[in-house]
């Protein structure tokens, strides 16, 4: 295998992209492509504020999860959420980032819009 400069990170559903170095955190890599994911803790697995989801196609891309992410996440592991700040990048990977509430919020006001529906909430 010919040796890489970075492996390559996509941030869905943006599509933004990273490369970054072996063992990279997603939450540094979200940074370095211009995707916002929210911490309050500075990466120590102390909020869990930075959960990401990675598809079983792409478990193989972080490194396995550590202590802190298997007593803080537990069953959740088995469903693809990982801490950004912990999960290290080990090779090409997708991972799917939450959609920030404040956006959630416009975004389901202008659908209930488009279809004349009245939204109670303003």
């Amino acid at each position: 295998m010919k040796r890489q400069k970075g492996w390559t990170v996509t941030f869905q559903p943006e599509g933004r992209t990273a490369v970054v170095t072996h063992g990279t955190s997603l939450l540094e890599a979200s940074r370095k492509a211009g995707v916002s994911i929210t911490t309050r803790c500075g990466g120590k697995a102390g909020c869990l504020m930075c959960k990401v989801k990675v598809t079983e196609e792409y478990t193989s891309g972080l490194r396995p999860p550590g202590d802190a992410e298997q007593r803080k996440l537990g069953g959740l592991l088995d469903e693809g959420i990982r801490l950004a700040c912990q999960a290290a990048v080990w090779n090409d990977l997708s991972v799917y980032t939450p959609e920030d509430p404040l956006k959630a919020a416009v975004r389901r006001k202008l659908e209930a819009a488009r279809r004349g529906e009245e939204d109670e909430l303003w």
